[in-house]
C-alpha cells in the first residue's frame, strides 16, 4: 500500500472516530441534556446512578396455574358436551375428573384429546380420571415463565421511559434489572414488582364465611379505603368459588375511563377473540349472579351479572386516583407476569455517588497517560511522541466504536480502557526495542525501521490474540460489569493493534522514512 494511500485510509479513520465522538461530547458537555442525543455512549449504573434489582420467578406458581386453566377447560367442554360431573378440581400437581354414575367419555376422541397433548391421563376408577403434566410441559412452562416475565417486566420498564435499561436473565429463575438514571425509586417498584394478575370469580351469595366449604370455596376481601388519605378503614369479606371463572391473560387493552355515575376514574378492558367468547360463555350462564374481579387477590367490584357480555368489555372501578389508575393500565396492557417474584436484592446508586465514580474513573484514567507520555517521551523521545499519538488515537477509537453501537459505558468499562492504554504500549515498545536491536547490528537506519516492524508483528499478534481469547470467554459467560470489562478490551485490543502497527509505522514514513538520506533517528 503506497504512503499516499495509507495515509488518505488513516485520516478517513479518525474523521469517522472524531464525527462519532462528538455526540458524546455534546450529551456530557455541562449543561446539555444526553436524553436528546442518541448516537453517544451511555453511562451506567454505577456512574450515573439509578436502581439495581435481582428479582426471581416463582416457576411453580406458574405450573399450578396452568394446572388450573386445564381444570377450567375440561369443565367447559364437558359442559358444551352436556356430560354429566360431578367435580373437576385440582389437587397438588394433578387435575382430577369426577364423572357422574354410567357417563361415557372417551378421552382420546374430540373435543377431548386436546388435553393429552401436554397431560397423562391416569385412570382411578370407573369414573375417576386424573391428569398430571408431561416432564416436558413441565420443563418448557418453567422455562418459559421466566422468559415471559423478563418481557413482560422490559415492556413495563420501557412505559417508565427509562433510557438504556439493562435486563438479563441470571440462572435458571432470575433476573437482574438496571434502570441507570432513575429517580423515581416507589415507581419503578410498583411497575416492576405488581404481578398484576387479574381474576374473575363467581360470588356465592347465599354462603357465608361460617357455613363455607374450604374445599370448594375462597374468602377474598374489598378492602375500603379514605378517599383523601387513603388509609384503610375496612375490609369486606366475600365468599368466591375456588377456582376462578376466568384469568385476564386474554386482555387486548386497558385504558383509563371516567365513570359517569361518581367522574371517578376506572380501568376499562377488552379482550381478544378466545377472552370475549370466555367472558361471554360465563356472562351466559350465571344470570342474576355477581362476578367478582380480582386483582391481585383482591376484590376490586363484584358487579351484577344482568345479562350476556359478549362485545369482550369489562370495567375495573375502585377507589382509585387517577395516577394509580394510569398505573394500573399501563401493567395491565403489558401483561400480568406469568407467576410472582420476588425481590431479592435492591441498591439504589444516588447520582452523587455517580458522579465521583465518573470523576475517579477519569482520573485513573488520566494519571495513567501521564505516567505513559513522561516515560515514552523519556525513553523514547521522538519514537515515543510517535507511540502517544497512537495511544490518542486508540482511545478515540473506542469511544467512537462505543458510540456508534451506543453501548454502555460503566466503571468496569473505564478499567478495561486503562489496561488497553498499557496494553497499546506495550505494543511500541516490542517495536522500538526491534528497531534498537537492528541498529546495533546494522547502520541501514531505514531497514532497522523495516525489520522492526515486521518482527514484532508476530510476537504482538500472538500476545493480543490470546488477550483477545480470554476477553471473549469474559463476554461470552460473564455478567453486568464483567461483560462492561470485556467489551471494551475487545475494542481497545483491535484498536491497539491498528494504532501500534499502522497508525505508528505511517508516521515513521511520514517524518523519517520518506527522506532521501536518512542517517538516524531519534528513538
Amino acid at each position: 500500500m503506497s504512503l499516499k494511500v495509507k495515509s488518505i485510509f488513516v485520516l478517513l479513520v479518525l474523521a469517522a472516530a472524531v464525527a462519532y465522538v462528538l455526540p458524546t461530547i455534546e450529551a456530557y458537555r455541562p449543561g446539555g441534556d444526553p436524553r436528546s442525543i442518541r448516537n453517544k455512549v451511555n453511562l451506567g449504573l454505577d456512574l450515573q446512578g439509578g436502581m439495581y434489582l435481582d428479582v426471581e420467578v416463582d416457576t411453580e406458581a406458574a405450573l399450578q396455574r396452568m394446572l388450573d386453566n386445564l381444570a377450567v377447560q375440561i369443565e367447559d367442554t364437558l359442559l358444551d358436551e352436556l356430560v354429566d360431573y360431578l367435580r373437576v378440581e385440582r389437587i397438588g400437581e394433578r387435575v382430577e375428573v369426577e364423572l357422574a354414575e354410567g357417563e361415557p367419555v372417551n378421552w382420546n376422541d374430540d373435543p377431548y384429546d386436546r388435553f393429552l397433548v401436554s397431560f397423562e391421563r391416569e385412570v382411578q376408577g370407573a369414573n375417576r380420571v386424573a391428569f398430571r403434566m408431561v416432564p416436558e410441559e413441565q420443563e418448557r412452562i418453567r422455562t418459559g415463565s421466566v422468559s415471559q416475565a423478563l418481557e413482560v417486566i422490559r415492556n413495563r420498564i420501557d412505559s417508565l421511559g427509562v433510557s438504556e435499561p439493562s435486563i438479563q436473565r441470571q440462572g435458571e429463575t432470575s433476573i437482574l434489572i438496571q434502570l441507570p438514571g432513575l429517580k423515581d425509586r416507589d415507581s419503578a417498584i410498583n411497575a416492576i414488582g405488581t404481578q398484576a394478575v387479574l381474576e374473575f370469580y363467581m360470588v356465592e351469595d347465599n354462603v357465608t364465611m361460617a357455613t363455607m366449604d374450604p374445599s370448594r370455596h375462597v374468602v377474598k376481601f374489598l378492602e375500603r379505603r379514605d378517599p383523601t388519605t387513603k388509609k384503610l378503614t375496612g375490609r369486606e369479606p366475600y365468599v368466591l368459588e375456588k377456582r376462578p371463572a376466568m384469568s385476564g391473560e386474554t386482555i387486548r387493552d386497558a385504558r383509563v375511563t371516567i365513570s359517569p355515575q361518581d367522574n371517578s376514574p376506572r380501568v376499562s378492558l377488552s379482550f381478544d377473540s378466545l377472552g370475549s367468547d370466555r367472558f361471554a360463555r360465563i356472562t351466559s350462564r350465571n344470570r342474576g349472579r355477581r362476578l367478582a374481579i380480582v386483582l391481585d387477590n383482591k376484590v376490586q367490584s363484584a358487579p351484577v351479572i344482568r345479562e350476556a357480555i359478549t362485545d369482550g368489555e369489562a370495567v375495573i372501578s375502585g377507589q382509585f386516583t387517577m395516577d394509580e389508575a394510569s398505573n394500573l393500565a399501563i401493567v395491565l396492557r403489558s401483561g400480568a407476569l406469568p407467576a410472582p417474584i420476588q425481590i431479592r436484592e435492591e441498591r439504589t446508586v444516588g447520582a452523587t455517588l455517580g458522579a465521583d465514580s465518573i470523576r475517579q474513573g477519569i482520573m485513573s484514567l488520566l494519571i495513567g497517560a501521564m505516567l505513559v507520555v513522561l516515560f515514552m517521551m523519556a525513553y523514547y523521545r521522538v519514537a515515543g511522541i510517535f507511540a502517544i499519538l497512537a495511544l490518542t488515537f486508540n482511545l478515540l477509537i473506542i469511544l467512537a466504536v462505543l458510540a456508534a453501537f451506543q453501548a454502555t459505558l460503566t466503571l468496569p468499562g473505564i478499567a478495561g480502557m486503562v489496561l488497553t492504554l498499557g496494553m497499546a504500549v506495550d505494543a511500541n515498545v516490542l517495536i522500538f526495542e526491534r528497531i534498537r536491536e537492528e541498529l546495533r547490528r546494522t547502520e541501514n537506519v531505514r531497514q532497522s525501521v523495516n525489520e522492526g516492524f515486521q518482527k514484532a508483528f508476530w510476537t504482538i499478534f500472538d500476545a493480543n490474540l490470546t488477550t483477545l481469547f480470554g476477553a471473549f470467554a469474559l463476554l461470552a459467560f460473564g455478567t453486568g460489569p464483567i461483560k462492561g470489562f470485556a467489551v471494551t478490551l475487545t475494542i481497545g485490543i483491535l484498536a491497539s493493534m491498528f494504532t501500534s502497527i499502522v497508525v505508528t509505522r505511517l508516521l515513521f514514513e511520514l517524518f523519517y522514512l520518506r527522506r532521501p538520506h536518512l542517517a538516524e533517528i531519534s528513538i
